[in-house]
């Protein structure tokens, strides 16, 4: 029997470098591709020497080809924390929608079954609490988070209009909060935020009055249920995430706790259309795919903070990449 070959755009980034892990490990040929605009070499370098993986230094917002057979796409090439899509707006629409048509054409002529990464962001600031896949959602389109929002949205459209109209096998993910190691730790969400803060010596930056809540899902966790999204038979969209709910307030004291520092923390006002309230419903998840989180948190954030703690100083002090030559070519 051939060795599946599968197609991993975003492979650089942070969770495309753990399914590139994955699926090697579970036997499959692994095709990566990044264009590095927010991903690292240094995500799958460990990969490089392995014959079952190749990488393809590619924008999949222009044509992909791809020789040969495929047998599956993970779609999750995209910026996917605020500091990265509020300061590349324009190719965070166009990976989402340009890419998303690119790589749903490149399955279709393939015949390959592919699996979009979508988002929790579908929902919005949401008005139902938890967020269960009929949700519709409460989002601005027009506001500084919409060019995510909408990409996600309309990446989810264009799926279900290629499953219904070309009847393409297509699978839909909507990830929540994820994390573990190979976070980038200046990405500027909260995890990430408040380790660094905390190693650098710095008080812990909590946003509003800290009551808005977040749900963090680990890594292996998270791999683990698109792993069995891809091979179920599902095409609406699944939420997989960890429905343990905590405020940011009582999350930056965990992390203050967690690192043995003396910070405080101060609040600063909270930015526009930052929903208030996260936590996933994973009924579906349960019910079709088997599917639910097994690392607690204290656990995921003590294998997270060593991670952390092993990087050079100067990622301590990194900024931002500041995107110019993308922004140009926008």
């Amino acid at each position: 029997m051939a060795t599946k070959r599968i197609l991993i755009t975003g492979a650089a980034g942070f969770l495309g470098s753990h399914l590139c892990d994955r699926f090697i490990k579970e036997g499959y040929n692994v095709i990566g591709m990044d264009n590095l605009i927010t991903g690292d070499l240094k995500n799958i370098e460990h990969l490089f020497k392995l014959k079952e993986f190749e990488f393809y230094h590619h924008d999949v917002s222009k044509f992909i080809h791809i020789p040969g057979e495929l047998d599956y796409i993970l779609h999750f090439a995209s910026p996917a924390s605020p500091i990265d899509y509020l300061k590349i707006p324009i190719q965070t629409l166009k990976v989402g929608s340009l890419g998303t048509h690119n790589c749903l054409g490149l399955a279709l002529s393939k015949k390959a079954r592919i699996l979009v990464a979508s988002t929790s962001e579908v929902y919005g600031d949401p008005a139902v609490h938890p967020q269960n896949e009929e949700y519709w959602g409460n989002v601005n389109p027009v506001g500084p988070r919409g060019v995510y929002d909408e990409a996600k949205r309309f990446q989810e459209a264009i799926t279900m209009a290629y499953h219904t109209f070309h009847q393409l096998e297509t699978r839909i993910i909507r990830i929540f909060n994820t994390y573990g190691p190979r976070m980038r730790l200046n990405d500027g969400r909260a995890l990430p935020a408040f380790i660094g803060q905390a190693l650098r010596g710095e008080d812990l930056t909590v946003f509003g009055d800290g009551s808005q809540t977040r749900s963090f899902c680990y890594v292996a966790d998270l791999v683990e249920g698109i792993y069995r999204l891809l091979l179920s038979d599902h095409a609406q969209p699944v939420n997989i995430g960890n429905p343990d709910e905590i405020s940011l307030k009582d999350f930056a004291e965990e992390i203050i706790k967690l690192t043995g520092t003396a910070q405080k923390i101060i609040y600063k006002p909270l930015p526009t259309d930052d929903p208030k309230q996260r936590q996933p419903d994973i009924t579906k998840a349960k019910e079709i795919l088997g599917w639910q989180p097994t690392v607690n948190r204290a656990d995921g954030l003590k294998i997270t903070y060593e991670y952390f703690k092993s990087l050079p100083p100067e990622e301590l002090y990194k900024l931002p990449k500041e995107f110019a030559k993308a922004t140009k070519s926008a």
